[in-house]
Order: C-alpha cells, then sequence, then structure tokens
C-alpha cells in the first residue's frame, strides 16, 4: 500500500479502538510501495497506541528507505541535458574537493537490529526442514564508538569475535568511502537522471548508476559462517565397508564471508552546491553466496564539529538475507532477513 494508504488503514484501526498487539499484527502484513519518510512517520506516530506497534512501524520505515517517494506535483520538469551536466560538474568537483579534504573524526554509532528468527526442525543428522520465519522484531541495540575517514566509517583494526557463534551476523556498513564511490560510479557517463526528490526541506536531484565488478571496490564484508568438515572411519571386512558406530565425525569452524562485488545505486545531489546528501548502494550477489542480499543506505546532513561544517554521515539502514548455517545444512537451508538502522552522532575531530 502507499503511504497515504497506510495513514487511512491507521484511522480506522484507532477508531475501531484497536490494542496495540492488534495494530501490529497489522502493520506485520503491511508492504509498502514508496518510501515512508521520516516526517510522514513522525505525522503517523500520533496512531499508535503503544511502543509493540511503533517498532513496527520502524521496520516499515527501513525497509521502505530503498523505495522512491510518493510523486510530488510541485516538482519541475527533469532538467535539460546541459542542466543535468552541471548539477554532475559540481557533484563530482564535491567530491574531488570537499570529500577529499574532510578531516578524520571519531563518532558514536548506535545501531538497532531487526531480524525474523531462523525455525527449523530436524529429523537427523544433516536433514533439515525450514520451518516459517517468524515476523521482524527488535532483536538489539548498541552504541559503539567508530572512526570516520573521509566521510565513511572505518573497519575496527581488530576484527570482533565471531558474531556467528552468537547467533549473529554482523555487518560492517557501507567500508567503501563516498569518493570513491562517487569515482567509479561516474566513470563513462554512467549516472543518469532518475527524479527530483525533497530532503530536509529542500529539493534532491537524483541520479542513478551501476558499476561493473571488474571496476568496483565494493567489498561485502559478514563475519562469521559455519564451516562444517565431516570425517567419516569406515572399517573394511571381507571386502565389504562397513561403518562403525561413533566414528562419524563433524568438525565446525567459523570463516568470513568476503567478497568484491558489482553494485548499483542512487545518488541525492544538491544542484546548487553539488553536496551528496544520500546514497543508495545495492550490492549483486548470487544465490549461492552466504549473503544473499546486501542494500544499504547513508543520509548525510551539515554537522558544525569545533565551529566549523562538514556534510557528514548522519543516519543508515541495512537490508540484507544470509544463510546463517553456512554450509553446515546439506538438504536444506534457512535465510535470515535482517534490518538495520544506524544513528551516528557526537562528532568530535581525531
Amino acid at each position: 500500500m502507499t503511504v497515504e494508504q497506510l495513514k487511512q488503514a491507521l484511522v480506522s484501526l484507532q477508531q475501531a479502538g484497536k490494542s496495540d498487539d492488534e495494530f501490529a499484527t497489522h502493520l506485520k502484513e503491511v508492504e509498502l510501495t514508496e518510501e515512508l519518510t521520516a516526517r510522514e512517520k513522525n505525522d503517523l506516530m500520533q496512531y499508535f497506541p503503544g511502543t509493540v506497534s511503533l517498532e513496527q512501524l520502524s521496520i516499515l520505515e527501513g525497509r521502505s528507505a530503498f523505495l522512491p517517494p510518493a510523486p510530488n506535483p510541485a516538482d519541475p520538469p527533469a532538467p535539460d541535458s546541459a542542466a543535468q551536466k552541471a548539477i554532475l560538474d559540481k557533484a563530482m568537483g564535491y567530491a574531488a574537493n570537499t570529500l577529499a579534504q574532510l578531516p578524520s573524526f571519531s563518532a558514536t554509532k548506535t545501531t538497532a537490529r531487526y531480524q525474523d528468527d531462523v525455525v527449523n526442525t530436524s529429523t537427523s543428522a544433516g536433514l533439515t526442514v525450514n520451518g516459517p520465519n517468524s515476523f521482524a522484531h527488535l532483536a538489539d541495540s548498541q552504541t559503539e564508538a567508530v572512526e570516520m575517514d573521509k566521510g565513511a566509517e572505518k573497519a575496527p583494526a581488530k576484527a570482533k569475535a565471531s558474531w556467528g557463534q552468537n547467533g549473529q551476523i554482523s555487518p560492517p556498513g557501507l567500508l567503501i568511502s563516498l569518493k570513491d564511490l562517487v569515482h567509479e560510479a561516474s566513470e563513462g557517463g554512467n549516472l543518469k537522471w532518475q527524479r527530483w526528490e525533497t530532503i530536509d526541506e529542500k529539493r534532491m536531484a537524483v541520479f542513478s548508476f551501476a558499476v561493473d565488478k571488474k571496476k568496483s571496490h565494493y567489498e561485502v564484508t559478514y563475519c562469521c559462517f559455519p564451516k562444517t568438515d565431516t570425517a567419516t572411519g569406515v572399517a573394511n571386512a571381507g571386502g565389504a565397508f562397513n561403518p562403525v558406530p561413533g566414528e562419524i565425525q563433524s568438525v565446525t569452524t567459523w570463516r568470513p564471508f568476503k567478497k568484491t562485488v558489482g553494485y548499483h545505486g542512487e545518488l541525492s545531489i544538491d544542484p546548487d552546491s553539488g553536496a551528496i546528501l544520500r546514497l543508495v548502494a545495492a550490492a549483486e550477489l548470487k544465490p549461492s553466496d552466504y549473503a544473499h542480499q546486501e542494500q544499504v543506505r547513508v543520509d548525510y546532513s551539515a554537522i558544525v564539529v569545533d565551529g566549523k561544517e562538514y556534510v557528514l554521515p548522519v543516519d543508515s539502514f541495512i537490508l540484507n538475507e544470509v544463510v546463517p548455517g553456512g554450509d553446515s545444512q546439506t538438504i536444506a537451508y534457512s535465510v535470515r532477513h535482517g534490518l538495520f538502522e544506524i544513528a551516528y552522532g557526537s562528532y568530535k575531530l581525531h
């Protein structure tokens, strides 16, 4: 449904006196066809009776973050080719100069992780039957210190413990710098006009792009997935192979998934300054990969640090689909869907 249809449904639920749990149950069945913006989300919160249903509203916001917003009748026609080139020239100048000269920062990163549950039943070793995944819910939230270099989060110098052993899959966020991404996205006239879009009360010019794997520096990295090696002891009696009870052994190790991939997405550009205020990128992964899907959106805004204004990341959304069991399930496997909402703040010069 559209955001307007969602609003009408919420009004009906409120008028019918539905409970918090009933609101949440209804929202679990909703799939939006357009972006639910932060402003629209705030406008809708007045209809919600409690925290359980508000959690589902946050999930709707995150899942719709990669969709175009509803068309705005007030938007002007698409600019002509000369005007489009002028906007892109400003964006290239912004990437080559402003982004390249950004100092290093320290910041806090607060991550809310929503996911569905992987439910399996097993009748014998190695044979797994997939149960239906439950609806997404808030799994945990944490705040940590991170470092920013050229406007992008730096990978930690020391890898965290194997999250997979704790039943989690950890996303690092988009580690390619915006400067490098803009360079890759713009090669060969690759940026194509898409639409106008309003972000923080300002009209942005949105261009799409696609980067081939051969030219990409986008690395998808997740830790960690189980890999099971099975060793079978077999006794030979009278020419026949007779398995000896207890001699079938499995050893599980935890290994990261790392892969450089092609990707595509969109850049939202301030037509006046060339500043890039939103990036959307989708990794191009294969069904045989342990990570099936990764979509990342990063929103940027002007932040004053030590009396000077910088355009820095403020919010991010990550959607993914992974195979938590790695290759440990030989007959069937389950997938887990994750949504990560990230807020950056407390910037300091590093």
